[in-house]
């Protein structure tokens, strides 16, 4: 799970009340100027782009002026992945999270209705969790037909309604990454495999998964609280399936 800088954790609880977005004059230069050391012989891909690499670089556009991406930065990255000299210099898997990036982060400022309502079965007659995931909350809901589709800005609000804390950003993900995410938590293999298995059910064929990060103090419990959520979206993007994992309490 990537490290927030303060500035976006801010960002991250102005989510619902306000239309605060990012400043291209800033976030635009910078994801060029991480491209072009992307691209140096010297860096770790060589003159080829790395999966790595274009994460680092697109964090400009959530981690400046703001929060978000505003619609001069989407204009700008839709040109970007519209250039094939650019696509081509990336890796397959970096290609694959520039298009993901650009496909939640779509500019927009109101999210579509995601209507999340708890499972009512328990993590362990779900996915068989008898561990660290035993506790897990899930929710998962659906926005009515034509009436929007899952991205950014849905599921903050989305998640903010179900569980409470405000979330940050939600970063595209692969299974690998859902996996290494799950492994980092718990040492079942079976409560892992079950867990990916029952989350990768709605994202199969779409292959849209995300992850983001939460903290909260006196959410559910007396002290202060942080762990992550994943979120799983169907292939029209209008089914959402989100689990959340409390990683520390004090």
């Amino acid at each position: 799970m990537k490290t927030l800088s303060m500035k976006s954790l801010l960002g991250a609880l102005v989510l619902l009340s306000a239309p605060a977005f990012a400043d291209s004059t800033t976030s635009i230069p910078a994801f060029e100027a991480s491209i072009t050391a992307a691209k140096s012989a010297s860096s770790p891909g060589g003159t080829t782009i790395l999966r790595s690499e274009i994460r680092t670089a697109l964090d400009a556009f959530l981690n400046d002026v703001g929060y978000g991406v505003d619609s001069a930065e989407r204009t700008y990255l839709t040109t970007r992945l519209n250039d094939t000299p650019f696509q081509q210099s990336m890796t397959g898997t970096a290609a694959k999270y520039f298009a993901d990036f650009h496909e939640v982060n779509d500019a927009a400022i109101t999210g579509a209705p995601l209507y999340l309502n708890a499972v009512p079965q328990t993590p362990a007659s779900l996915f068989g969790a008898t561990g660290s995931f035993s506790s897990a909350r899930i929710y998962e809901g659906y926005i009515p037909n034509g009436q929007g589709v899952a991205n950014q800005q849905t599921l903050g609000e989305a998640f903010s309604g179900a569980f409470g804390p405000q979330a940050s950003i939600f970063e595209p993900i692969t299974v690998r990454e859902l996996i290494a995410q799950l492994s980092a938590y718990s040492y079942n293999v079976d409560e892992v495999e079950g867990a990916v298995a029952y989350i990768t059910q709605i994202s199969r064929n779409s292959n849209r998964l995300y992850r983001t990060g939460w903290s909260c103090r006196g959410c559910g419990a007396p002290g202060y609280t942080q762990g992550f959520a994943i979120a799983a979206v169907s292939t029209d993007r209008r089914f959402v399936r989100m689990i959340s994992i409390t990683t520390y309490a004090d």
